[in-house]
């Protein structure tokens, strides 16, 4: 593809987002960062874990979501009396005419084109377990028989922060099979003044479907041909290398409060997100702001801190932007973070 080409498809790819941001946005005042990084997470073939409050919107941003792609959509409730084939579904008896009996896989939520996982951590990491492998490897196992999750599937998961009292938290090891986490912030005074002023007709809005689960998958395959320069990706490793409390250029910080730093996994993945984000610009070439804009929603929860760290209540992401102020003074970059 020249570049001529490759101009044309992002921007074809911007006008459409435009449009599924702008639909979103019937429904879900403000939030529009939250929404941008959900539908960088989309795009990237990744899924997304929303933690806020209960009252912020994180259902209704899935569900106008789900609207405005015109794809299938499934809600699971997670409970601790949720069981895996709840999910990915059974093989039930089933009888024909002749009063034969069979085998019939009946599918689960999970074969949906986008997945809601409401309050994901209230369920037994057993049923967890079920949801996170068939977000690793688009697949389900019932019955011997592996089955493909084919074509676009993207699973939003919730947990709430404040109330932990009958909960499940993820292990580590299964956050980092999240794409990213998006922190969902209580709004604005003008916002809560318009959603006050809006919620009754907002209620009653239908969106309609402005992208296809075929226009996510191309606009994915798209940002894979976006070029990264070395210089960047140097930039890239540096970041991701220096959330590591034994790498000898961390922060100060990371050395003292952080216990593991982020995988290879976080690498991969703000490489994803920074083609897209600079796709989503209308560029077709990464820069190191794209970067730094992505890497709080792809590193917060891939970074464990120490006993110190969860003792005096650090944020993640006050070593993120601790990480990234040094990375831009060693460039000679003075930029607020």
């Amino acid at each position: 593809m020249n570049n001529d080409e490759l101009k044309n498809k992002i921007a074809d790819v911007c006008a459409k987002t435009r449009a599924l941001e702008s639909e979103i946005g019937k429904a879900l005042v403000g939030q529009t960062q939250v929404v941008r990084e959900a539908v960088v997470a989309m795009i990237a073939g990744g899924h997304a874990l929303f933690e806020g409050v209960p009252g912020l919107g994180k259902t209704l941003l899935v569900r106008s979501l789900a609207q405005a792609v015109s794809g299938s959509f499934a809600r699971v409730q997670f409970t601790p009396d949720l069981m895996p084939a709840d999910i990915t579904g059974a093989n039930i008896i089933v009888e024909n005419e002749q009063g034969k009996k069979s085998f019939e896989f009946q599918e689960g939520p999970i074969f949906a084109n986008v997945v809601l996982a409401d309050e994901i951590n209230r369920a037994t990491p057993k049923t967890q377990s079920a949801l996170l492998e068939a977000m690793q490897e688009r697949s389900v196992t019932v019955g011997g028989k592996t089955r493909r999750l084919n074509g676009m599937f993207f699973v939003l998961a919730t947990q709430n922060p404040l109330e932990m009292e009958g909960t499940y938290p993820l292990p580590e090891a299964q956050l980092d099979r999240f794409f990213c986490k998006v922190s969902v912030p209580y709004p604005t005074a003008e916002e809560l003044f318009l959603i006050a002023k809006t919620a009754p007709t907002r209620k009653k809005t239908q969106l309609s479907p402005v992208m296809t689960p075929e226009d996510v998958v191309e606009a994915g395959e798209l940002a894979e041909q976006i070029p990264i320069a070395d210089e960047i990706l140097k930039t890239l490793v540096s970041v991701v290398r220096n959330t590591r409390p034994e790498e000898p250029t961390a922060p100060e910080s990371v050395k003292r409060y952080v216990r593991y730093g982020c995988s290879p996994r976080a690498a991969l993945s703000l490489t994803s997100a920074a083609k897209i984000s600079a796709m989503l610009d209308g560029r077709y070439n990464v820069s190191q702001n794209d970067l730094f804009a992505t890497a709080h929603s792809i590193l917060r929860h891939r970074i464990v801190l120490n006993f110190e760290g969860l003792a005096e209540n650090v944020s993640t992401d006050a070593i993120i932007d601790d990480v990234i102020r040094a990375q831009r003074e060693r460039k000679g970059d003075s930029s607020d973070v």
